[in-house]
């Protein structure tokens, strides 16, 4: 319970889950904090890893698993409740980060012309443009966008907690930010608004004040899963590779950079919190960019 109230609900709700199905049934249950050793935790984060004749968890969960345990211990030793933190000496499996992969400009074009007579069209204009989080997108108020200065402001995120979605504040500094909508996305989000109070006028007494951007047609929050369901639909109907709502952000800044934009506002826009995120996962480089970079090699020494 010590660590609820400096952690968010999400983040609380999921250091829980971790414990509650990875530790409480392990043999590290019935031992005495002052009679852990590191052994005992090594074994216990080997058997966790996930290999080929094995399930289990990958490395980046089991990464996430021991940062889990290391806090606790590190609290224990705070409260002089042991000698030493052994979840430090403990060895880990590298994390490997899945390999993201952003649509090409062309496809980019492909799965908005498509999505185009979609109602929710403009959430998707929006997480190209503009490279949102799904959770921002679906956390965006009325009265954080304004379309006569083309600006917005994400303040928001939805998330599911325990079983009710909830609209909860954007995690870093740098995640809260005003963003420029370019004008594809202006004119996105002006017919949605229009068709909103069409929709508002139709649900009558149904109608459920959220003040949200992109909701149901009655008002109410988006699930995340039903737009994803509706995201693959489109995909699909684009004959375009089965990529993830997320990759529609990696799309946005490998789409900037192809357009020379500095490593520096593109984390702006994005909302990342250090540079490092940007340069490393999210600076996809197109084949016609790269071919480009070797065109000015020959101009260079020809």
């Amino acid at each position: 319970e010590w660590v609820k109230p400096s952690r968010r609900p999400r983040t609380y709700q999921s250091y829980e889950q971790m414990i509650r199905c990875h530790v409480l049934p392990s043999p590290l249950a019935g031992k005495l904090l002052t009679q852990l050793t590191p052994q005992q935790l090594q074994a216990f984060f080997n058997e966790k890893r996930r290999a080929e004749d094995k399930p289990g968890l990958s490395p980046r969960s089991v990464e996430y698993l021991h940062a889990i345990v290391r806090k606790a211990l590190n609290h224990a030793l705070s409260l002089g409740l042991v000698g030493r933190n052994v979840a430090l000496l403990v060895e880990l499996p590298r994390a490997v980060y899945d390999e993201v992969t952003p649509l090409t400009p062309a496809q980019a074009q492909a799965f908005l012309d498509v999505a185009s007579g979609h109602r929710l069209y403009a959430v998707y204009a929006v997480a190209v443009a503009m490279g949102l989080r799904q959770g921002e997108a679906l956390g965006l108020r009325w009265e954080d966008v304004d379309l006569e200065a083309g600006e917005l402001v994400v303040r928001k995120q939805l998330q599911r907690i325990e079983g009710k979605l909830r609209l909860v504040e954007v995690k870093t500094a740098r995640s809260r930010r005003q963003v420029s909508l370019p004008s594809v996305a202006v004119a996105a989000l002006r017919e949605h608004r229009t068709r909103q109070k069409v929709e508002r006028v139709r649900a009558g007494d149904l109608w459920e004040d959220t003040g949200l951007v992109f909701t149901t047609e009655i008002g109410t929050a988006l699930d995340k899963g039903n737009l994803t369901r509706g995201f693959k639909c489109l995909l699909k109907q684009a004959g375009l590779p089965d990529v993830r709502f997320h990759d529609l952000r990696h799309t946005c800044a490998s789409l900037l950079r192809a357009q020379g934009l500095d490593h520096r506002l593109i984390m702006e826009t994005l909302g990342h919190s250090q540079i490092g995120i940007t340069m490393s996962l999210y600076s996809h480089i197109y084949p016609a960019a790269r071919r480009e970079a070797a065109d000015k090699i020959d101009e260079i020494l020809h």
